[in-house]
């Protein structure tokens, strides 16, 4: 496991200051915030007319200092209404994998465990690790389009031919690029690495769901986690895990707190923070920001890491604010920029 000594330092939680397992406690929005902009950004978003630049902004919550400060929801969404993952849930694919990591069960330096590519001696595809799976560096071919009437391989394996078996219709594309010499964002590539953990830990469908609970979901109190599956009974990984926008920040803490909770190791140490040592990108690669390992890097400012999904869906951790923040709603693809500019206007709100 490799990581950049270079990270910023990960904030602790202040003493004093309850973990959220059971409910968030709350605190004040600091008085050295800038209240008139931070209200007229929340204005904004969550007018009775959804803006033309955000379109429907359905959920925010701020946490800083372990503290619940700010939240603020649209007409017919509330606190307890659990909201659609889309990618976040990679980062969640993520966290698994780190838990199976400390206990020994995995090795991401290792190439993947993957029946489709030893069935024919000499596969190329046999040489691809975990880690380059992880960074989205594998050299697969993967057509990530969510536009209607484009070739997508993204559709067709969470809704189409795919749907049944997501980890084999992945696993099945040929290599596009030699492995780790490539960088290609793709939803494939964590659906093989989901089925590929739950062949190590010997788990799928309800047992897997069963170790989620236990080891991850249950310990940090997030609760309204719903994990969906594939009729193999492989987590979809890379796209489907709803829950509420405050159980997502609890999730954006445990990576906020480096893998603690409540005193306890969740996650094995150095590895958030091989989840946001950037990896390798090509020159000339159309990306609007860095990437580590199954999480985003940079949204909320330097240093921060992010899992974002399709539509604005955005838990977005800031180590220089001690910040979470979850936003959901439903947004065009086209509108990304806008929605990442406006999250960042809001953790500049902070910053004095």
């Amino acid at each position: 496991m490799t990581y950049s000594s270079a990270l910023p330092a990960l904030p602790r939680q202040p003493t004093g200051v309850a973990w959220p397992t059971k409910g968030w406690p709350e605190g004040p929005i600091p008085a050295s915030a800038d209240r008139v902009k931070l209200d007229a950004l929340l204005d904004h978003a969550f007018s009775p007319q959804a803006p033309g630049d955000l379109d429907e902004t359905h959920a925010l919550v701020i946490v800083q200092g372990g503290k619940l400060i700010a939240e603020r929801y649209w007409t017919g969404f509330g606190p307890e209404v659990t909201c659609p993952s889309w990618s976040k849930a990679k980062s969640i694919t993520q966290a698994l994998v780190g838990i199976a990591v400390r206990d020994g069960k995995i090795d991401v330096q290792a190439p993947a465990d993957v029946p489709e590519w030893r069935e024919t001696a000499g596969d190329p595809r046999a040489a691809i690790t975990l880690d380059q799976l992880l960074r989205m560096s594998s050299g697969l071919a993967f057509r990530e389009d969510y536009v209607d009437g484009e070739a997508s391989d993204v559709i067709e394996m969470l809704f189409g031919k795919g749907q049944d078996d997501i980890g084999h219709f992945a696993a099945s594309l040929p290599l596009a690029h030699k492995p780790g010499t490539f960088w290609s964002y793709s939803s494939g590539t964590t659906n093989i690495i989901a089925r590929a953990l739950q062949k190590a830990l010997g788990l799928k469908g309800a047992a897997f769901e069963a170790f989620m609970r236990a080891r991850l979901l249950d310990v940090i109190g997030m609760t309204s986690a719903a994990p969906k599956f594939d009729k193999a009974g492989t987590f979809v990984g890379s796209s489907f895990c709803y829950a509420t926008p405050r159980d997502f920040a609890k999730f954006g803490l445990l990576y906020l707190r480096d893998g603690m909770w409540d005193g306890a190791r969740v996650l094995p140490e150095g590895w958030v923070d091989y989840a946001r040592t950037p990896t390798w990108q090509q020159e000339g690669e159309a990306r609007d920001t860095p990437y580590g390992a199954q999480w985003w890097l940079g949204l909320g400012g330097a240093g921060s890491f992010s899992a974002n999904g399709y539509q604005g869906q955005f838990t977005v951790c800031v180590p220089d604010l001690d910040m979470v923040i979850v936003r959901h709603g439903k947004t065009d693809a086209a509108k990304g920029p806008e929605v990442k500019a406006w999250i960042k206007a809001i953790a500049d709100c902070f910053r004095g």
